[in-house]
């Protein structure tokens, strides 16, 4: 919906009120090319309906006069007020499309169910709302000075109102969402609000678990939430949720974030049937008790686990077929715990490889040969893309959870070394580049940059310096980077850079000197100079960055510059990047490019494309695109719908940079191939179950993006 179609549906409220009673007006007035139905559509109708009959704000404004409006819009202040931009022309023009309507047909009327209320606002709105409390992500309700109607029209479409004027977004970091309640509903929870405008709502106390549930949900909480909101919930991409917080929220709305998610990018589990009503019950009390203690994982237990399918000495020296492996590309099926290898020449699907669960990304080794998938249960899988059919020839379990694993890619010690970083334990483990075989488990510092000793401390985006020995590692929760020496014994942490806390993600500048990484709780970008080992500076971006590796090309302006998307925003950042040519212009965001929604988690470009991607997989709106940033004028070209299945997300470009990958993200998903110039559609790959990640093996060796 565009922003006049927004604007109208606010300023429907307004008219609705102002129309009751009034003949009609001069014929003369009734315009040809539809202004009249234009403005009435655009300003009114949300409220009162196309046809006029009163649309959820029950008002009928069939026999409204041009008098009757500008009373209203003038004297019903709380409603009408932002109508009054309106001029008494236009209103003429609206009253005479309206007296030409069909009267003969009746509005719906709704008579609000308070019982019924309650339950809707206990299931879907207490999760930002509390009435009687001090609010969560939206305000508190009780005593809430708005007529009937107003509340009736802001529920329906909260960011139509906003748009229109009716309402103001304030300081609240987030536009209210539409729950997509019918008009029934949003009566019932309008009557609920009315009736108990000054009672506190009675919350609702959790379920009692039984010592199996309690099991069950310390392994949902695992599977779905301790990624952003880690293991003992002290928040980092997402919020703190332990037993206190959790029990200020409340049963009620606990269930409800559960539900339906949040404006800032928390999926909605229960909407899109990730998780039952039965285990949000759950949850709801599982989060309202303490953590349970997490294990550690000692080296003997990581040595115990390593397992060599195919020995070094067995495999081949050369590629054992005719294909361009180095176009090959890896595509994480998640759900499926597999790894899907697909022939970026030829589009045909060479392998799939079982790697275990919910695998969070691949990286390919210096020279290409190797895939390294790292899953969220801390294995580490080794896939050989020489063999005749790409097979996995070791695995390794250094963590119990982890995001992040790199080779080393300095010259001289090509493919010798893999490391892997660990949300929990807090740990890096360094292997063997070519068996996985264990060579040392390091422990990570668990000092905050501010001294605050932390319960957990969480690795997060490596990255190999092409210019020395090193690991460049984000120690999450502590604010540190930290620089791993491979070089020498026992592979250590020789430098912590104190930046800020809450690291995420992020990648090289096109140099390969700068690292470029996210410190989305913080919402700012944070820059380190690798070579000279300090941290240069932050600035901040927009609500949670997530830029996964970043985009680096060569603006017209401003000479190199990187960019991240947002979770909680609806924006693209784009800073300078190249302190040489453009000091005046480097680490400060140049350019703020406005996307249709805000749930954003990946941008890509490649040297050979006009185009910067990005997607909003995380969309609270449901906003189904991607869209394509034009780097020769660094505006927003395109919006585009490619997912047929689910959601759009993550975006790889072949070898070559000729296409662009897209992932339709579903149960029956598949993949989407772009022409990377003129955008139109190279072909469908379809039966992949929730493929995510996708990763060219060129690309990802040399780090193009």
């Amino acid at each position: 919906m565009d922003a006049r179609m927004l604007k109208v549906l606010l300023l429907s409220p307004l008219l609705v009120a102002c129309m009751a009673d009034s003949a009609p007006s001069a014929q003369q007035n009734l315009l040809v090319d539809g202004t009249g139905e234009a403005l009435y559509v655009e300003n009114c109708s949300f409220c009162h309906g196309l046809d006029g009959s009163g649309g959820v704000v029950q008002k009928d404004v069939r026999n409204a006069t041009t008098r009757k409006v500008e009373a209203t819009i003038a004297n019903r202040v709380e409603e009408m007020a932002f109508l009054s931009f309106l001029t008494r022309d236009e209103v003429i023009l609206i009253t005479d499309y309206i007296d030409t309507l069909d009267t003969s047909t009746r509005g719906i009327s709704y008579a609000g169910d308070r019982v019924a209320g309650e339950a809707l606002f206990r299931n879907a709105c207490s999760g930002c709302h509390t009435f009687g409390g001090d609010g969560h992500l939206g305000p508190e309700l009780m005593n809430l000075g708005q007529t009937e109607e107003w509340m009736a029209a802001f529920i329906s479409d909260p960011a139509v109102m906003i748009a229109a004027g009716a309402h103001t977004q304030g300081s609240w970091p987030y536009v209210m969402p539409d729950l997509g309640h019918d008009n029934q509903e949003i009566w019932d929870i309008v009557e609920y609000l009315t009736y108990r405008r000054a009672e506190p709502l009675v919350p609702t106390p959790p379920v009692t678990l039984t010592e199996a549930q309690f099991t069950e949900m310390t392994d949902l909480y695992f599977d779905r939430c301790a990624g952003c909101h880690g293991l003992y919930r002290t928040g980092a991409t997402g919020p703190r949720i332990d037993e206190t917080r959790s029990q200020e929220i409340g049963t009620d709305g606990l269930e409800a974030l559960l539900r339906y998610g949040t404006p800032g990018g928390m999926p909605d589990f229960g909407r899109s049937g990730l998780i039952t009503e039965e285990q949000i019950t759950q949850m709801a009390a599982f989060l309202q008790q303490p953590p349970p203690t997490a294990p550690p994982l000692p080296m003997a237990d990581i040595q115990a686990s390593w397992q060599q399918f195919v020995p070094v000495a067995s495999r081949p020296t050369a590629p054992q077929h005719t294909r361009n492996w180095e176009n090959y590309m890896g595509i994480i099926l998640r759900d499926a715990g597999k790894v899907a290898i697909i022939d970026g020449d030829t589009k045909e699907e060479v392998a799939r490889v079982d790697v275990g669960f919910a695998v969070h990304i691949l990286r390919s080794s210096s020279t290409g040969r190797y895939f390294y998938a790292i899953g969220r249960d801390g294995v580490v899988t080794l896939i050989d893309l020489w063999t005749t059919v790409p097979s996995v020839v070791a695995q390794v379990k250094g963590c119990h959870d982890a995001r992040s694993v790199e080779g080393s890619k300095f010259s001289g010690f090509e493919d010798d070394y893999i490391i892997e970083g660990c949300y929990w334990p807090p740990q890096y483990v360094v292997y063997d580049g070519l068996s996985l075989e264990p060579i040392a488990r390091v422990d990570v510092p668990m000092t905050s940059i501010e001294g605050e000793v932390l319960p957990e401390v969480r690795v997060a985006a490596i990255v190999s310096s092409p210019f020395e020995p090193l690991w460049v590692i984000s120690l999450k929760e502590t604010g540190y980077v930290g620089l791993v020496d491979y070089s020498q014994p026992g592979f250590p942490l020789v430098s912590t850079l104190a930046t800020e806390r809450f690291l995420h993600d992020g990648g090289w500048d096109h140099t390969q000197r700068y690292f470029l990484v996210a410190a989305n709780a913080s919402n700012k970008m944070v820059v380190v100079d690798v070579q000279d080992r300090s941290f240069v500076t932050s600035f901040n971006t927009g609500i949670k960055p997530h830029p996964g590796r970043g985009a680096n090309w060569l603006d017209p302006t401003y000479g190199w510059v990187n960019a991240t998307p947002h979770i909680g925003g609806a924006n693209v950042s784009v800073y300078g990047a190249d302190p040489v040519a453009h000091p005046e212009h480097a680490w400060t965001v140049v350019r703020d490019i406005t996307l249709p929604s805000a749930g954003s988690l990946f941008i890509k470009t490649h040297p050979a494309s006009p185009w910067v991607f990005v997607d909003m997989a995380l969309s609270t709106t449901d906003y189904p695109n991607i869209c394509a940033i034009e780097k020769a004028t660094g505006t927003l070209a395109t919006c585009f719908p490619v997912a047929t299945n689910g959601r759009a997300t993550h975006l790889e470009f072949n070898q070559s940079g000729s296409e662009v990958w897209v992932s339709d993200w579903a149960i029956d998903g598949g993949l989407v191939i772009l022409d990377s110039q003129d955008l139109h559609e190279v072909a469908r790959i379809p039966n992949l179950p929730t493929p995510t990640g996708k990763f060219n093996v060129y690309n990802t060796a040399h780090d193009i993006y």
